[in-house]
């Protein structure tokens, strides 16, 4: 490890009113760029000006200087192992984050706690198994940029800072469907292995392009899918609140997944079936799900409103949202360019209202 000094004849010097002020004179930094504020005030796409607004595909640097700073040639090297842009970058990223930064909520005061009614005893169980599902699964999107964030290379900062809203975004979810579950008597339900199991694919990717794929197409768009079924379905108020601003949050992410998957096949057509292989996997799993009774039941008795309704409906509501969850997957598959219509690891049992690209519905 290299010792550094610190520069005792410059505190001399300093002391004696003898300044350096190279700093002031041997700057390459653009000097006289200015970035103008737009109506909202001043955006990251503001100040994307100049040579401050290119972002490099392959920085020469693995530091944490910003980007268009002079930096020191002895500056140490952080290590990053993600030093290509299409690895992380999409073109919405910029105004992602601004979205994410001026719609942060409280789940301790925009829920209007006070208002949440007493429910039909199956229906607060289904609700809070349901949140207990949920709670479980959003702290995944915020341990997944937990790690990789700092294998990121500081050139693509905008990428960095979005990725912490998602891990503060996250975060409020779990703490959101955790408080709902313990707020009006119900409490905690059942957690499933193959939920799991889900959770620990994401976690063990082996890239950053592995792991987004797995959690931002294909884990986080049926859980987005899920918090508009949530809303349309809540028994209250309160919970319709709750679905309908974690769904916002949910959906930025979704957004940046797909033009982010986009964003890196335009760049390297090659890798489609890499993509497609990490989807293959994560589909197994998510079949599973489909027939999970902690998941599938929970939503039927709240979209049915009573046991014996649900037990008439039988699985007619879950095979309409069921289809709708795939449907919704298939388009995001098709915007990023990565179309997986009649490729789907899915039994056919299960593909009920999808069209299978040929103009035919199961």
């Amino acid at each position: 490890m290299t010792t550094v000094s610190a520069d005792l004849e410059y505190l001399r010097r300093a002391e004696a009113g003898k300044f350096d002020w190279g700093w002031l004179r041997d700057t390459k930094s653009e000097w006289g760029v200015k970035a103008q504020p737009g109506k909202v005030g001043l955006t990251m796409r503001d100040i994307a000006v100049g040579s401050y607004g290119e972002v490099p595909d392959h920085p020469s640097l693995r530091t944490m200087a910003p980007r268009g700073s002079d930096v020191d040639p002895d500056v140490p090297d952080m290590g990053y192992t993600i030093n290509t842009k299409a690895e992380v970058w999409s073109d919405n990223l910029l105004d992602l984050y601004e979205e994410a930064v001026s719609r942060q909520w409280s789940a301790t005061r925009d829920i209007p706690w006070g208002e949440l009614p007493e429910l039909d005893p199956d229906l607060e169980h289904a609700m809070c198994q349901l949140c207990t599902v949920l709670s479980e699964v959003e702290m995944v999107a915020s341990d997944f940029p937990a790690k990789w964030l700092w294998r990121i290379n500081h050139d693509f900062v905008e990428a960095k800072m979005f990725l912490c809203t998602q891990a503060m975004d996250e975060a409020r979810h779990t703490e959101v469907f955790r408080k709902r579950a313990l707020a009006n008597g119900g409490g905690l339900g059942k957690s499933k292995s193959v939920i799991e199991r889900f959770l620990k694919l994401i976690l063990d990717a082996q890239s950053y392009d592995e792991g987004s794929a797995l959690m931002h197409i294909l884990g986080e768009g049926i859980v987005l899918s899920l918090f508009r079924a949530g809303e349309l379905l809540a028994p209250s108020p309160v919970e319709k609140r709750i679905f309908r601003l974690c769904m916002q949050d949910e959906a930025r992410h979704v957004a940046y997944g797909t033009m982010h998957l986009r964003y890196r096949l335009e760049r390297d057509p090659s890798m489609a079936e890499d993509f497609h292989a990490y989807l293959d996997a994560g589909e197994e799993i998510i079949g599973m799900l489909f027939t999970t009774p902690e998941v599938v039941e929970p939503v039927t008795l709240l979209a049915a409103g009573s046991m014996k309704a649900a037990e008439e409906l039988a699985l007619g509501g879950a095979d309409m949202l069921r289809g709708r969850v795939i449907e919704e997957y298939l388009q995001r598959c098709d915007h990023a360019g990565l179309p997986r219509r009649g490729r789907l690891k899915l039994p056919a049992e299960l593909l009920v209202g999808v069209d299978d690209g040929e103009g035919k519905v199961a």
